[in-house]
């Protein structure tokens, strides 16, 4: 069992390194949107900072953790600004890559209601990579000629636009245009690239329904698209109690399925909780307890602005 452990970390490692490196996965992205598309800095009219914890395949050793914190505001009645850290680490720190990224937002009015905002990010990826913790899981020595790489960093921007009503929002991304190759390992005519930033393209959508005076639905979607790898989409459908209690289920297709709960606590504060259960062969196996997430969110809201301007999204 320990082998086949260390083997399947082994894989995930070349899969996340070699093939195609992708963006954090969140399964509360509707309320982490900050983290792909700058164009919603600020779209909530308030301060506002968010943290997101995510432990992936609970009980596999080395599997994928990732930790998120963020903060949007206006400054004025038209600009936002934002601030996104991003940090996910892979077989027990063996790669560890954190993502820093500033957000511009600039926002016309549609309509009485809609908002159209253009977003612009800058910041830049540190990749650290031990290859001595690499070689443990495989129980041999470092191969010669793979040094470490320590805080390496790569410069990146993207963009975003991000629509939104009341009770509507969509928004298409790319956080980052720059594919960087981070180690090039050239014997002949081969090459191999251990570490390659890819190309994200995001596409998040979501509505409130509102049934009845207490109770409101909230189906969202996700769909990302990274060149090497299938299209992933998520969809989810939640129901508002009261605006204090959400519940419901999402669908990661061909991949898992999860439920989540949200909880505002107070006007100011609001926590959120997920559970990942996979549908692949992964899920199936005795040492994988499935994802766990934990979002919480505090805002600097005024009262005139709760009672004027309530926010779902």
């Amino acid at each position: 069992m320990k082998k086949l452990l260390l083997s399947i970390v082994f894989v995930l490692l070349a899969l996340q390194n070699i093939s195609a490196q992708q963006d954090a996965q969140y399964t509360q992205y509707m309320y982490n949107t900050i983290a792909i598309n700058p164009a919603y800095a600020g779209s909530r009219g308030v301060f506002s900072i968010a943290a997101l914890h995510r432990s992936q395949w609970v009980g596999l050793d080395g599997a994928p953790t990732t930790q998120t914190l963020n903060f949007n505001t206006p400054v004025s009645r038209r600009v936002g600004l934002g601030l996104s850290v991003v940090h996910d680490e892979i077989g027990n720190g063996t790669n560890q890559d954190t993502y820093i990224d500033a957000a511009f937002s600039y926002t016309v009015p549609t309509s009485e209601q809609g908002k159209l905002s253009f977003g612009l990010k800058a910041g830049g990826h540190f990749l650290n990579l031990d290859f001595s913790k690499l070689a443990n899981y495989r129980q041999e020595s470092t191969p010669a000629g793979y040094d470490d790489i320590e805080k390496k960093f790569s410069p990146n921007f993207g963009a975003g636009i991000y629509y939104h009503t009341d009770k509507f929002y969509a928004g298409f991304s790319v956080p980052n245009f720059l594919e960087t190759k981070h180690f090039d390992d050239s014997q002949g005519q081969n090459s191999s690239f251990l570490a390659v930033e890819r190309m994200n393209l995001y596409l998040i959508t979501g509505y409130v329904f509102e049934l009845n005076r207490d109770l409101k639905l909230k189906p969202a979607a996700l769909i990302k698209a990274v060149k090497g790898a299938p299209i992933q989409a998520d969809l989810s459908a939640t129901f508002l109690l009261r605006d204090k209690f959400s519940f419901g289920a999402a669908y990661r297709w061909d991949a898992a399925l999860s439920a989540l709960v949200g909880f505002q606590l107070s006007d100011q504060l609001m926590l959120g909780l997920a559970y990942d259960k996979e549908t692949t062969d992964l899920g199936n196996t005795s040492f994988n307890d499935g994802s766990f997430e934990v979002f919480l969110r505090y805002e600097l809201r005024s009262r005139y602005k709760k009672v004027i301007t309530p926010r779902f999204f």
